[in-house]
């Protein structure tokens, strides 16, 4: 099902991997978004796994608990159909880091979060 992980990465994904990791999150939802809606590939769960963590992430700016845990587990459903890397995406890492942001969000809140979870989205070497 996922041959097309082995492809390389578009220069419009590598864009939307750059804004998720500039803390651009409103923004990559954008750019994920029309990746996501202009194939029917199914490079488009990762498309969407990525957009996900990105908007979990952009709640969690915006103060809005519930919105963040919501996207996350979302996100979480995407992230598990995937291989462990995908188009050189650390997909694992990516499923390991979204899930100790939203154990972190069930745990403490906001009120207690650390930012600092809020890590980027890995390429590995290939």
């Amino acid at each position: 099902m996922f041959d097309d992980c082995n492809q390389p990465l578009s220069d419009e994904a590598l864009n939307g991997i750059v804004t998720f990791n500039a803390g651009e999150y409103y923004a990559q939802h954008d750019i994920f978004e029309a990746l996501w809606a202009n194939t029917d590939a199914p490079i488009r769960i990762l498309y969407k796994a990525i957009l996900q963590v990105g908007v979990g992430y952009y709640q969690i700016q915006q103060g809005n608990l519930r919105g963040a845990i919501k996207m996350l587990r979302r996100a979480d459903k995407w992230l598990a159909q995937l291989p462990d890397v995908c188009r050189g995406v650390d997909v694992r890492q990516l499923r390991h880091d979204a899930k100790q942001v939203h154990d972190a969000l069930m745990q403490n809140g906001l009120d207690h979060f650390d930012m600092r979870l809020l890590t980027r989205v890995k390429l590995v070497a290939e």
